[in-house]
Parts: C-alpha cells; structure tokens; sequence
C-alpha cells in the first residue's frame, strides 16, 4: 500500500511564488525535499511538522515522510510568530519572497524545518511562561547551531513520538529555563533586521 504525503498538496502542485519558491522558501520543483507544517483551522486540533523527502524516498530505505512534531494549536501562536519573523527575515536579506502561516499545508526550505524542529520539540512539554523563554532562546541561536541540535536530536529522538527521549528532553531543559536569564547581546538575531544570518549564502 502507498504511503502518501500528509500534506496532500506536494510542492509541484502549489503554486510557486515569482523566483520559484513555494511557502517559507521551499523549492516549487517536483519532488523536492521539504517539511510541512498542517495548520488545523481555528483554535483546536493539533499542528504537524512532517519532513517530506520527495525524490530520496525509497533510496537507502528512506521513508516518503516522517512526522516530527505535533503541538497542540495553542502552544503554536507564540511559536508561530517568532519563527516567522526570524524566516522572513531571512529570506528578504536573500531575495526569497517572505512567506505567513496560513491554515492548511504550509512548506519550509528543509533547513527551515529543521530549525522548526528544534522550537517545536522544546516546547512540546513547556508551560505557557516557558513558552516564553523558549522563544526568545531560539531566536538567540545561530542557524548552524540550530542545525547541529537538529542533528544531534534526530539522531535518537526524531519522531513526534519521541518527546521524552534523549536530545528531546535536553533541548526542553536547555531553552525553557526560565532562571538562566537573557542571551548574551553579541547572540542575539534581530528577528527584522535585513542582515540576518542569509539562509541561502
């Protein structure tokens, strides 16, 4: 039996913005390797983050897709906006299109996601207050240091099912903690400054 995208709407079939890109910098070309966060309408439901490997799936047993992440659609406001502001950022300082959540089947650049990930799997056990602490640590990171947590995580703990695991437990502890106090000044990403670390180089 086929396994099919969770997304239901593959990058090639959306529409591709002006510079061919679709969402939050994914590539529009068919079969590409994305993530997609399903956003449920209205305040109820879950948000999923899948890793969608297009033309790899079947190479070395890779998989079509695997869920990440899910959060409940009240953890993900705060969430939401931060990674937003911090993509778009991004993206304008590269000439990609910036790109809004909307309630469907929203694509990311598999670097994004990966970054995506590391916000998601922290606040997957985290209080409304650590909610908080948690945003203002990630958008702290660099984004190769939110890759190498990425790495280090999914390495053990990838799944949605894995909160509790390893890595996952670590990055709830190590972002969420309340008491450690603001980032240091010379780490910190200015979420709408235009020379933001540039995804694309």
């Amino acid at each position: 039996m086929t396994r099919h995208s969770p997304s239901g709407n593959p990058p090639s079939t959306a529409s591709p913005g002006p510079a061919g890109f679709v969402g939050f910098g994914a590539s529009a070309e068919y079969g590409a390797h994305v993530f997609t966060v399903n956003i449920p309408a209205g305040r109820s439901g879950d948000v999923v983050l899948t890793e969608e490997y297009g033309y790899l799936a079947g190479q070395e047993g890779t998989p079509e897709f695997e869920i990440r992440a899910i959060l409940p659609r009240a953890k993900w406001g705060k969430l939401a906006d931060a990674a937003r502001k911090d993509f778009n950022a991004r993206l304008r300082s590269s000439k990609v299109p910036p790109s809004t959540w909307k309630p469907q089947a929203n694509f990311l650049d598999r670097m994004l996601g990966k970054e995506l990930c590391v916000l998601m799997w922290a606040a997957e056990h985290a209080s409304e207050e650590q909610l908080d602490a948690i945003c203002i640590k990630w958008t702290a990171l660099r984004p190769e240091e939110r890759w190498w947590l990425y790495a280090m995580t999914v390495a053990q703990g990838g799944l949605a099912e894995d909160g509790k695991r390893g890595w996952r437990k670590a990055l709830f502890y190590a972002l969420s903690d309340i008491e450690a106090g603001e980032p240091r000044k010379g780490r910190r990403v200015l979420l709408d400054d235009d020379n933001t670390f540039s995804l694309f180089g």
